[in-house]
């Protein structure tokens, strides 16, 4: 127990510190992430975050060898794997590898984990019969071979936004390694462990928090390619042999979310005839940034799901529930997470409400900004831009009360509308102000209301700029003919903001719109 407690402690101190001087060696060097394409970030970002974790295997790896010298050709199989699948994945961040290279090294790394280390797919549990395990045979190898590939990817497709793998994978190596202390499996407890706290130490550049509002750095392929062959090792040799830590099935349980998100995605892309490895916007995450969660939220939200899977699964092992039912129930909820994942729209209310719920901010929206009404005009402008929208626009409203200096004889409300539109749809500002000059038309056409683009301006260059009580602060462009008590809609194209100061209004009620 000392021993685990040190290697922990050990390997979250080198990882940190490994990592903190592979960042300035990265940034000196250009061996970083430059934003563009699917990519969430807007700065650049060095891809060194899978050093810390190498170090923890390092140490894990020296332990094992002192320990348990009599197994030093499995543990020389698996230091060198490990260091083959990094090497590979430090390259493809480098100088992005087709994928036909990186499966053909994956394949070479799941082989060795077999032939050499000894560690593959022999059986699958009771999955049929509850007195028999399910044999594979003749497709032992090839099973092994595609569990491990897939296992790499999979972490490497879910590591999307801030601190989301790192969290998933935290996870996932604690309840390994509490699993693998409780039955006495000192050998992947220690592999556990170590890799707990190098993620650790990853995680505390990586994560986002009060005082570091950005990842200062990825795990990159090189770390998520690392990981997710750990994973598989781990997952396969606890689950095989006759001294089994626990059965097949509990491996998907505790490795679910990526396994999910994974699959979900990759039949999807196939169903639209397209390349199952060209990244998209589909993953579990974009739904729930889409439903106005900050990238914190979601890794907090999606950690969670991971969490009470996980749970569950070492639950079920526990208690002895059958194999073939924990396989099914696993199957079904599987089953809605597809559906419904497949349909966000079904759940994308219930998400807002609980992201208003919790007093979140919401981000990546397009922002309308309706002027300064009473409660009875509110409430029908309200319909009206319901009624305009419809249920075809991604999009969330709600009613603001005003604070101004104005001593008002009743109280004044703005209406702000967030309108989601696909970045696949609206990559341009062109593109973006046409929409927004289609929408004008038709507000104005169809219900009188007059729409005004809302652009803001430096103060030194425009006399006309007043703080009136402009509900979206001051320093606006603005005369007495623009004060808050005319009704104006105005819009403001944002990415990645949220322009209806906080400070300077609050909350009253919400409305959604479908």
């Amino acid at each position: 127990m000392i021993q685990m407690i040190l290697v922990l402690l050990l390997t979250a101190l080198l990882a940190t510190i490994s990592i903190r001087y592979a960042i300035i060696y990265a940034l000196t060097n250009n061996i970083a992430d430059h934003p563009g394409g699917h990519k969430q970030h807007d700065t650049i970002t060095p891809f060194v975050g899978g050093i810390g974790i190498l170090i923890a295997f390092f140490i894990a790896l020296i332990v094992l060898f002192n320990n348990q010298p009599e197994f030093w050709v499995k543990w020389l199989a698996l230091g060198f794997a490990a260091v083959i699948i990094f090497v590979i994945g430090f390259i493809d961040d480098i100088f992005h590898l087709n994928y036909k290279i990186r499966f053909f090294a994956q394949g070479i790394v799941a082989l060795i984990m077999i032939f050499m280390g000894g560690v593959q797919l022999s059986e699958l549990g009771t999955l049929i019969s509850n007195y028999q395990a399910l044999e594979l045979g003749l497709f032992a190898i090839p099973l092994t071979m595609f569990a491990t590939i897939g296992g790499i990817n999979a972490l490497n497709m879910i590591d999307g936004i801030d601190g989301l793998a790192g969290t998933l994978s935290w996870i996932t190596l604690l309840l390994i390694s509490i699993l693998a202390f409780l039955t006495g499996d000192q050998a992947n407890t220690t592999l556990a462990i170590a890799l707990v706290g190098g993620v650790s130490g990853f995680l505390y550049f990586n994560l986002r928090y009060p005082t570091q509002n950005r990842a200062r750095v990825f795990l990159g392929d090189n770390g998520s390619m690392l990981l997710g062959f750990l994973f598989a090792w781990l997952l396969v040799d606890l689950s095989q042999g006759p001294h089994a830590s626990m059965t097949p099935v509990t491996a998907i349980w505790l490795f679910a979310i990526p396994l999910m998100d994974t699959v979900t995605v990759m039949l999807r892309r196939i169903w639209l005839r397209q390349s199952p490895f060209v990244p998209d916007h589909n993953h579990l995450h974009h739904i729930l940034l889409h439903a106005g969660l900050r990238i914190e939220d979601t890794v907090f939200v999606i950690g969670t799901l991971h969490l009470m899977l996980g749970s569950l699964g070492l639950a079920g092992l526990y208690l002895g529930v059958p194999d073939s039912i924990m396989f099914f129930s696993f199957l079904l909820i599987y089953s809605g997470y597809f559906y419904l994942t497949q349909h966000p729209w079904y759940i994308m209310s219930s998400l807002r409400h609980l992201h208003n719920f919790l007093g979140l901010i919401p981000t990546d929206n397009y922002g309308v900004f309706l002027g300064s009404y009473s409660a009875r005009e509110t409430e029908t402008l309200v319909k009206m831009v319901c009624k305009e929208l419809g249920p075809s626009v991604d999009s969330w409203v709600h009613v603001v009360e005003q604070q101004s200096s104005h001593d008002f004889a009743e109280k004044r409300y703005s209406v702000a509308v967030n309108i989601r539109l696909s970045s696949t749809d609206y990559v341009t500002d062109e593109e973006i102000s046409q929409y927004i000059a289609k929408l004008s038309h038709r507000m104005m056409d169809r219900w009188g209301i007059r729409v005004r683009q809302f652009i803001k301006r430096n103060i030194d260059n425009d006399r006309r700029v007043k703080d009136i009580g402009n509900p979206l602060g001051g320093n606006f462009r603005v005369s007495e003919r623009r004060s808050t008590d005319t009704p104006i809609l105005m819009f403001e194209a944002m990415f990645d903001k949220f322009t209806i100061e906080q400070s300077n209004h609050t909350e009253e009620s919400i409305s959604e719109i479908h």
